[in-house]
């Protein structure tokens, strides 16, 4: 059985490398100013969390023997006060750092989003949604913590590991060489588990979007699989799916929890030699309240190191969504304006395909040697069997996919060497599968030109014979309407869509399959209004129904991506060849009907 895409695992293009923690750290220029105020305070408040066990030492061995009550309440208030100034610095750190990490996580987003405005639709044609879904959410705010937390706890850590060392040294040498015995011990360690842990939640991240990926299609496709019972499948794929998730998540996290418990270990066994020798050594140089303090050192000092260990797991685990998510940012539209591209002019509406070759993969040809030419004005019909090119060739038109060979040209100007924007804003398109947004009907015809104001949607309803449903609706214009039109009908949402492509008055138009789901009545209402639209305006008019193509200026046979016929209806009847089988097949299975 072939695999789905939800069930195969994307390959990385290119082995990880730091200069993508580099590019998140550009992220964070717009706030260094917050960033080193925030260092600031954090410095405070471990500067002020480590004076406790100096002053501990010093209530042990100067102020407890001489009974000096005023010196311990002395060293009492100091300490109190640190502990306020720790906390108070703690209350900033966090609504400082939440902020900025939350702001950098919504432009990052933003990037993302963005640039998939940008993307080919070949970029779509080979992606599930919910792959693409997932990088934008869940690799994002997998973000959050190293972003909020992460960069400043290691500043952070790193200064209170050089100042705890600091008193150590300062307490005594020996006992702080004996404390630094585990570092090799750990550096083993973190030798021994990077590469697994990083391999690990590689495999994670595609396990989650493989299961995001599942569920996107199935609720997309839920009415099919209510209509055809296949529940007890799907639920036996997703458990397939979701197990797969678990399984790498078990992985993953037993993996990344092997650091901390070893820092643990490596703490107790340093703070066991360190009792042994350091009782051994009293009255030797050591006092009682020197070793006391040494041990409360010793405590904070595994805590940075830690911390530090914790920050490591958080740069692995977020490596493997980094990687994701700046190769979709670096992601090249296939489609895109050339470096001297121009903006086009506006336009007559003259069309010419020269020569034009086209296959969605290397070495396939769906277009072969695509010939003609249109007029200002004119309506030109594309007929033929499904598959045979008919969408293909108007795609062309509109650069949502670029000609392999050949040149087609508009008013005399190659459409590769203009900007795609001014390309598309003077065009029309009715896309085959016609798109509801979720909000109102009104909105919904809006997209099409933003600035149109209300009595032009509903002109252009009235044309394409939408107004009349539309004004039978609960809020008329302002009723609201689910995302892809699921209160609608499929015919009243390609009347919706068709209004939105004429709403922006182009100078081309092309309508593919725009009558398709509309009943026979109402096709012969919106013919009338079509004679007035298309007037004075390039059309192009892909129809199965070969009635609504009769009054077409020109029609165009097309097979297995060859134009075979072209002329008009009465002409290309009157030859008896493969358009007149096409009328002759669709009018016999009427009849039947």
């Amino acid at each position: 059985m072939a695999r789905n895409k939800f069930d195969v695992d994307e390959e990385l293009e290119s082995p990880f490398s730091f200069i993508h923690l580099k590019r998140m750290l550009v992220y964070l220029n717009p706030y260094r100013k917050k960033i080193l105020f925030t260092v600031l305070i954090m410095l405070i408040a471990s500067g002020s969390n480590l004076i406790g066990p100096y002053l501990i030492k010093k209530a042990i061995d100067d102020k407890i023997p001489a009974k000096d009550v005023g010196g311990l309440w002395a060293l009492a208030g100091i300490y109190l006060f640190a502990v306020v100034i720790t906390g108070i610095c703690m209350k900033y750190r966090i609504r400082l750092m939440s902020q900025i990490g939350q702001s950098v996580i919504l432009q990052i987003r933003k990037d993302l989003f963005t640039h998939l405005q940008k993307l080919s639709f070949s970029f779509y044609d080979n992606r599930p949604h919910g792959k693409i879904l997932v990088r934008v959410v869940n690799y994002v705010n997998s973000l959050s913590d190293l972003l909020s937390n992460g960069l400043i706890n290691l500043i952070t850590d790193l200064f209170s590991l050089f100042v705890i060392l600091g008193f150590m040294f300062a307490i005594d040498v020996k006992l702080t060489l004996l404390a630094m015995l585990g570092f090799p011990i750990l550096a083993v360690v973190i030798l021994l588990i990077k590469n697994a842990q990083r391999k690990a939640w590689q495999t994670l991240s595609n396990k989650q979007s493989n299961m995001n990926a599942y569920i996107h299609e199935s609720i997309n496709g839920i009415k099919v699989t209510q209509a055809f019972t296949r529940e007890e499948e799907n639920k036996r794929i997703f458990g397939e799916v979701s197990e797969s998730y678990r399984t790498s998540w078990m992985k993953a996290v037993r993996i990344q929890f092997l650091l901390w418990p070893s820092i643990e270990n490596i703490s107790v066994l340093t703070t066991s030699i360190i009792y042994v020798v350091g009782i051994s050594l009293i009255g030797d140089g050591v006092t009682v309240g020197a070793l006391v303090a040494f041990v409360g050192y010793i405590g904070m000092f595994w805590a940075p190191i830690a911390n530090i260990g914790n920050f490591y797991n958080a740069i692995i685990n977020s490596t493997a969504y980094l990687e994701r998510i700046f190769e979709m940012i670096d992601e090249k539209p296939t489609v895109q304006d050339c470096p001297n591209a121009v903006d086009l002019p506006s336009i007559k509406g003259k069309v010419e395909f020269k020569e034009v070759i086209f296959g969605y993969e290397e070495g396939e040809k769906i277009l072969k040697n695509i010939n003609f030419s249109v007029n200002p004005g004119e309506t030109i019909a594309l007929v033929g069997a499904t598959g045979s090119g008919k969408t293909t060739i108007v795609s062309m038109l509109s650069r949502f996919y670029d000609v392999s060979q050949g040149h087609i040209e508009i008013d005399g100007v190659d459409i590769n060497t203009v900007t795609i924007d001014s390309l598309r804003k003077q065009m029309g398109v009715m896309l085959q599968d016609p798109f509801i947004f979720s909000g109102t009907i009104m909105d919904n015809i809006r997209y099409g030109r933003l600035d149109a104001t209300d009595e032009e949607i509903i002109e252009a309803a009235k044309a394409v014979q939408a107004h009349p449903f539309i004004s039978e609706m609960s809020e008329g214009y302002q009723t609201e309407v689910n995302e892809r039109g699921t209160r609608l009908s499929t015919g009243q949402r390609q009347l919706i869509s068709f209004a939105r492509a004429l709403l922006a008055d182009p100078k081309i138009l092309i309508l593919d399959e725009a009558t398709s789901s509309i009943d026979t009545e109402t096709e012969l209402a919106l013919q009338k209004g079509l004679e007035i639209l298309l007037s004075g305006r390039t059309s192009f008019i892909i129809a199965h129904r070969l009635s609504t193509i009769k009054n077409a200026t020109r029609i165009l046979v097309i097979d297995k991506g060859r134009i075979i016929e072209e002329g008009y209806h009465n002409e290309l009847m009157s030859r008896k060849s493969y358009y007149w089988r096409l009328h002759q097949s669709q009018h016999k299975s009427l009849v039947v009907g």
